[in-house]
């Protein structure tokens, strides 16, 4: 045991030594200018720390070269990169931590390193998010502003933004995650990259290459939206949710596999079935309709059909068809449609019901109406006046008189407009047939002639 603690001591004397020896040389490199012979040694001097295994040294020495007098960026930059490769293969977690805090407080407001530094913050982010630190793993990201970041690859930007974005949805941070999203613009996901891509001119900073485990485009498109659906969710807003999942479903590699787009598909479906009422609404719902893959799935057909065709659905006899479709949507992608789904989608059949009586009738008695919808008085009074509150209807309840009138009323103006309207109506078709008797006529006298 003795013999082994003087060996220790020997290789500790030796390793110090050859420090010492190399630091010297720095120092005489850094003072000539000579940026290679000042970066080879100050690389030099970590890579016999690394061998020795002293990590704690190796820490120390990062802080002492990269505080020297007069360092040179490139020999900074050099370091941090080489240490980089050093954090997975050490030791134990309680090492890796402390290299990474040690390399993060050396490259902070340093421009020329500022990538390396968002690298080491997101893989600290994720040791804290293993330990089950995820406020703490937030706030570590949000620290840093890639968009900023000129020589960064457009997917790793993207990439450490959308990591930011899922750990404050993590955290519950809804409003924090919207800001954030909107860093990235969707567009940028429909662009071509070998189209992009051109050669730099004089002056332009060199963009690095993506690293290798960062996702291509189309799959961080996916992920895009997966994280906006989770934001959506929150908020019950289904339109978005349809959109978001409309996106994924234009995907060319999620397109061309059948197993990926039918529960897509059919999630598309369930959100147009839920969404309110409106132009949006109303588009989506007609382009899905003309989808040729729904025909694989033609329940779904059936029921966005129902919601185009202007006529009363019965919801009893809806939920007895789609009940158990809507259960099976928990164990499909995306999961369960929401803790208010079935009352939402029972509110929607109910709107476009009554959407479907103002369109046949003027005025009809609300006892009537009530039969109608299958409701109590109350109840459909309730539903119609939320309806014309968010004036998706027009709509007016004589209560005393138990009436209910669809027509807009109308002013003076609009009346004597609609007149003047009907009267240049009347006088064209009046003027078209005095020139289809007068032809009728000359053609008449043309033949007694002849």
């Amino acid at each position: 045991m003795f013999n082994s603690f003087i060996f220790e001591m020997d290789n500790q004397s030796n390793l110090e030594a050859q420090i010492d020896a190399l630091l010297n040389v720095e120092k005489q490199m850094r003072l000539a200018g000579d940026v290679a012979g000042t970066r080879k040694a100050a690389c030099d001097i970590l890579q016999l720390c690394f061998e020795a295994k002293a990590w704690k040294t190796l820490n120390d020495q990062i802080v002492v070269l990269s505080k020297r007098r007069g360092q040179l960026k490139q020999a900074v930059t050099a370091m941090v990169q080489q240490a980089m490769g050093y954090i997975d293969q050490t030791p134990d977690l309680d090492t890796r931590i402390e290299l990474i805090q040690t390399l993060n407080s050396v490259s902070a407001g340093k421009i020329y390193v500022e990538i390396e530094r968002a690298r080491l913050i997101k893989t600290l982010a994720k040791i804290k998010e293993e330990q089950g630190l995820i406020d703490e793993a937030a706030e570590l990201m949000q620290e840093i502003a890639v968009e900023t970041f000129g020589a960064m690859a457009k997917t790793e930007k993207i990439a450490f933004i959308l990591e930011q974005v899922r750990l404050c949805l993590d955290r519950k941070d809804y409003v924090r995650a919207q800001i954030l999203s909107r860093k990235i613009s969707p567009r940028v996901f429909d662009i071509d990259p070998s189209k992009e891509k051109k050669k730099p001119k004089e002056g332009d900073a060199i963009v690095e290459e993506a690293p290798a485990n960062i996702p291509s485009l189309p799959e961080l498109k996916r992920i895009y939206y997966e994280l906006m659906i989770r934001y959506y969710k929150h908020h019950n807003d289904y339109l978005e949710i349809c959109r978001c999942y409309k996106a994924i479903y234009d995907i060319p590699s999620v397109k061309e596999d059948p197993e990926q787009w039918t529960p897509i598909l059919r999630k598309i479906c369930w959100y147009l079935a839920l969404a309110p009422h409106d132009p949006m609404q109303s588009s989506l719902l007609n382009s899905t309709l003309e989808d040729k893959n729904l025909f694989e799935i033609p329940k779904f057909k059936s029921l966005l059909k129902q919601l185009v065709t202007m006529e009363v659905v019965l919801w009893t006899s809806l939920w007895n068809e789609f009940e158990g479709e809507f259960e099976n949507e928990k164990s499909l992608v995306g999961g369960s449609l929401g803790d208010k789904a079935a009352e939402d989608l029972k509110q929607r059949v109910i709107e476009h019901n009554i959407l479907v009586i103002s369109k046949y009738y003027s005025r009809i008695t609300l006892k009537r109406l009530a039969d109608l919808l299958c409701l109590s008085i109350k109840e459909t009074e309730k539903h119609l006046s939320d309806m014309v509150v968010s004036k998706a209807l027009v709509a007016k309840v004589d209560r005393p008189m138990g009436v209910v009138c669809f027509q807009a009323v109308k002013d003076s103006n609009d009346i004597l407009n609609s007149w003047s309207m009907n009267l240049e109506k009347l006088l064209d078709l009046v003027e078209k047939s005095c020139h289809q008797i007068h032809k009728e006529t000359m053609v008449h006298k043309a033949a007694l002639k002849a």
